[in-house]
């Protein structure tokens, strides 16, 4: 049941990542071409880095050539659509914060089945989460927005290390996939609905040693 919910929601998501990457490519003036790489990178960027740092191969994408058609799929509609896009952000937002935290279980429970160190299973999957946003920021030569904006990999690293925690406690993992997700998604809304974040850095406030 867990793993059909966590496939459902890991579809939705590299869909709505990838329009996500295709609407930023389209401010940028890119063709339709560009267009579909820049979406398909967000959308699979972060599990393919995460299988070449741990060496699981085939990646996600070589394995399941459906995941191509549904990003390039979504990129190429929303540059059809676009018009009518900014009507949908909020509901962008909430797929985008339910494809964070799922395809930061997913790359958890991945690192899992190769048996990395606990501190690895979270890294990787923290990294399926955030990476592919990352890509798309630095393709599109802007500072990449998880470094510098909202509470995006912190929620990330919440949920890997609450996924990985529960599991070593003991608790089924059905149960564990669930509370991370829940608590992971929950935490990223508040976020967004009272503006929490880091602090940040003003530049102009800092000295250089001269």
């Amino acid at each position: 049941m867990t793993l059909t919910l966590l496939y459902v929601i890991y579809l939705i998501a590299i869909t709505a990542e990838a329009m996500s990457g295709a609407i930023m490519g389209m401010r940028r003036g890119m063709d339709l071409f560009g267009i579909s790489l820049l979406g398909t990178v967000t959308a699979l960027g972060g599990g393919t880095a995460r299988d070449v740092l741990l060496g699981h191969y085939p990646v996600g994408w070589i394995a399941h050539p459906e995941y191509l058609s549904f990003t390039i799929g979504a990129a190429i509609v929303t540059a059809f659509i676009a018009r009518q896009m900014h009507h949908l952000r909020k509901l962008f937002l909430i797929v985008d914060g339910l494809g964070l935290v799922a395809f930061t279980v997913i790359g958890c429970d991945v690192a899992m089945g190769m048996e990395a160190h606990p501190s690895i299973v979270v890294l990787a999957g923290v990294i399926t989460g955030i990476f592919g946003g990352l890509l798309r920021d630095i393709l599109c030569n802007e500072v990449p927005m998880v470094l510098r904006r909202e509470l995006y990999a912190t929620v990330a690293l919440f949920t890997g290390v609450l996924y990985v925690s529960l599991l070593w406690l003991g608790i089924d993992i059905q149960i564990a996939s669930l509370a991370a997700l829940v608590s992971g998604f929950l935490l990223r809304m508040l976020a967004i609905r009272f503006g929490w974040r880091l602090p940040q850095y003003d530049s102009e406030n800092i000295r250089g040693l001269d």
